[in-house]
């Protein structure tokens, strides 16, 4: 079927509003999974938090939270015109636009200001490559309708943005062969961040013949000073090659970066801006979504994806995706359960390879898990809260800061989310089962399935005088309510990961023979065995009372029943942390996310279609939604209980979550904006299964459509099982065929 969608696939702003610097940075996001280039302009200094931040390379300064680096700004870029400086916010713009092609992943902006003799107008559009991961472009246009003198000041600005910083002990310029070689040293391991920049001005036919090109320096800034006289009417073009590499990228890190700007530059700009839009339309060939009857969801939905494509760790093993993305430091760029119960979805379905590096990532780092379990006393694999290299558990004793005392607050994020690790063995349960890749499986999938129930099997208490195993001391996905026994999402999941264990430990029979004996070498098999039989006929699963409603942990139906809007009267500071021992929801019934709901979408067959209704109708307004991850759950719930319209403001909820901008941005004092791929993956989720109804069934794709009313037809395509499926529906009617290509 052709089909003619309705999308702009660009995000405008047509006007400049310095409150919006911060929120704009990561709503214009460009990014190539190695590195996330903040859509801030040019001209920013550290204070309006551009940064370029990277994947997988860390810092700690001092007592501050480790967290990742932030490169020199290889971007940094301004202009003057008679010795005034012509830059935002400081000059106010006669006009200011700027826009994402989200289609390719190109940032543009176009500002104009009028001075005494006439106007100025600067214009740049920048990429990330997807051609190559360590590789920038961006090309900056000056115009004047009036003759004077130009200056372009271009170069390294290393005066990074730094939530915890600064992380960079020493910086060193050099310059050869007007290239800007940056060399920045890492506080805590004297890791070495190398940027290479380089620019080729003008057309030939535009050179002026006064050109003037003096380089300026700082402690941590090197830039060029390009004078020349300007005609009026006259364009002057400059392009700029920026080449970044690590320390833990090659042995050879600073060749290759000064090889690939040779290479780039001889290349031109122009080939290489096609060559990066000619694989952004390779990617949406399988990841765009279309939607005919509702332009807006599809425009938000897509973006979303686009988030998601462009933060993807294509280029590298032992990387997975933080839980803001590569949107800068918020959350220490640390990797959370969002990436395997929200996001995996999207790629197992779009790009199966880079599924499989994501769950990669958590075998690589199982030696961390398992010794994090035996520094808290336990066996098996407790993974990390908030998961930096090697598993490390960045994670905060004191995660929020008191807003009334200025000091921080003993959380328990780090010692009693226990259901992380069944997240991972969600995930990896999920990929497998969508792919039959055995190889994920035998190359440490196994183990960590394994260890993982270990784990859920040293954490179970079983009282004197009754014949079953709780869970006690934890944290469910509602963070408000801390420390609490028996929460049902936990046990549940624990559940799902004594099942799965049992499964690989039949599945062994049919490995090959080198990896039965690996495994028989570590583990006592047939005591494994007896240990998760009995847990899974022992382990207490919280049932629906006499009204049909499954307490979310012991205790909670004694609390005080209140809205979340008549909670949220009782701060005394808008920047108050709802939960923890003093927090205005710990008491009440007041929820921060779904969680008896994200068990009920996640095993739907537990309990009947009136079951499900019943719990969705009274935990959604207890529900703040004080978490991106919530709406998608209730909006996934409403669709299996036919409750389409409660169920589209969710989805749009979760669909606009980065497109719209806003949103909670503080806990605490702590600023935790950026963006949010774990909502964008949970719109998609929303789609697919939700509206779409997409299941699968003895090997064989199926559909039960819940679409809204006003949605006309559906089109999305899915791999599955080494092949490629398109999914059409269109009023209720469902067409999935095999893809040959």
């Amino acid at each position: 079927m052709e089909r003619n969608p309705v999308i702009t696939w660009k995000l405008k702003e047509s006007f400049f509003e310095p409150a919006d610097i911060a929120s704009n940075g990561s709503r214009f996001l460009i990014g190539n999974g190695y590195m996330g280039v903040r859509g801030t302009l040019e001209e920013y200094k550290k204070e309006h938090l551009p940064a370029i931040n990277l994947a997988g390379i860390y810092d700690q300064v001092g007592e501050g939270w480790r967290e990742p680096l932030n490169a020199p700004n290889g971007i940094y870029t301004y202009v003057k015109m008679d010795e005034i400086t012509y830059s935002l916010p400081e000059q106010t713009a006669k006009n200011h636009t700027m826009d994402l092609d989200f289609r390719h992943g190109i940032f543009s902006r176009a500002t104009q200001w009028q001075t005494n003799k006439g106007n100025i107008k600067i214009e740049s559009k920048r990429f990330a490559s997807l051609a190559n991961e360590h590789l920038l472009l961006m090309e900056f246009n000056v115009t004047a309708d009036y003759a004077g003198v130009i200056e372009i000041i271009t170069g390294v600005d290393a005066d990074v943005w730094d939530i915890n910083g600064p992380h960079y002990d020493k910086i060193d310029f050099l310059v050869i062969n007007d290239s800007i070689l940056t060399t920045a040293t890492t506080h805590e391991n004297k890791d070495q961040v190398y940027l290479v920049e380089t620019i080729s001005f003008m057309e030939s036919q535009n050179m002026p013949e006064d050109l003037k090109i003096n380089y300026q320096n700082t402690k941590k800034t090197k830039v060029r000073n390009i004078k020349f006289s300007a005609k009026p009417g006259i364009t002057y073009t400059l392009h700029k090659w920026i080449a970044i590499y690590t320390i833990k990228d090659s042995i050879n890190f600073k060749k290759d970066a000064e090889d690939l700007i040779i290479y780039e530059k001889q290349k031109g700009f122009a080939n290489s801006l096609q060559e990066h839009i000619n694989i952004w339309e390779e990617k949406w060939k399988t990841s765009q979504v279309i939607i005919e009857g509702d332009d807006q969801a599809m425009e938000m939905l897509n973006y979303s994806l686009y988030h998601l494509l462009s933060i993807a760790p294509r280029h590298k093993d032992g990387l997975s995706i933080a839980a803001r993305g590569l949107s800068g430091q918020t959350y220490k760029g640390a990797v959370f359960w969002d990436t395997e119960m929200f996001m995996l979805d999207f790629f197992i379905n779009t790009e199966p390879d880079v599924a499989k590096r994501l769950l990669q990532y958590r075998i690589d780092t199982l030696p961390g898990a398992l010794k994090k379990a035996k520094e808290y006393g336990y066996l098996g694999a407790f993974y990390a809260w908030e998961s930096q290299e090697g598993g490390f558990d960045a994670c905060s004793d004191y995660n929020v800061t008191d807003v009334f005392t200025k000091r921080p607050m003993r959380t328990y994020f780090k010692d009693k989310q226990v259901h992380i690790s069944a997240a991972v063995v969600y995930g990896i349960s999920n990929y497998f089962n969508n792919t039959m890749d055995i190889k994920l499986i035998e190359n440490g999938g196994l183990e960590v399935i394994l260890e993982c129930a270990i784990f859920y099997n040293s954490l179970l208490v079983k009282k004197v005088n009754e014949n079953k195993f709780e869970i006690h001391d934890v944290i469910g996905p509602d963070e408000y309510h801390e420390r609490v026994n028996n929460n049902g999402y936990t046990n549940r999941m624990a559940l799902f990961t004594f099942e799965k264990a049992l499964e690989m430990l039949q599945m062994i029979s049919e490995l090959s023979p080198e990896i039965k004996d690996r495994i028989a070498e570590k583990y006592n098999l047939s005591n494994l065995r007896e240990q998760f039989q009995n847990a899974v006929e022992h382990l207490y699963i919280p049932q629906p009372d006499e009204n049909g409603i499954i307490e979310q942990f012991d205790g909670y139906k004694k609390l005080e029943d209140v809205e979340p809007k008549d909670v949220k009267k009782r701060l005394l500071h808008e920047k108050e942390y709802w939960g923890g021992a003093y927090g205005v929801a710990s008491h009440t019934k007041v929820i921060k996310q779904a969680d008896v709901v994200t068990w009920l979408n996640l095993f739907p067959k537990d309990f009947t279609q009136d079951i499900l209704y019943k719990n969705w109708m009274f935990y959604e307004p207890k529900t703040e939604h004080g978490s991106s991850l919530s709406a998608c759950m209730y909006a996934m719930l409403a669709c299996r209980c036919d409750m389409q319209n409660l169920a589209y403001p969710l989805f749009m909820k979760s669909a606009s979550a980065d497109y719209s901008g806003g949103g909670k941005e503080w806990a605490g004092l702590i600023y935790i904006g950026g963006t949010h791929p774990a909502a964008a993956g949970g719109a998609y989720m929303t789609v697919v299964k939700g509206f779409a109804g997409l299941y699968e069934e003895n090997g064989i794709l199926k559909a039960t459509p819940k679409m809204p009313n006003h949605w006309k037809l559906l089109e999305f395509h899915v791999c599955y099982r080494q092949k490629k499926y398109s999914v059409i529906i269109k009023n209720q009617n469902v067409w999935i065929q095999e893809i040959t290509e």
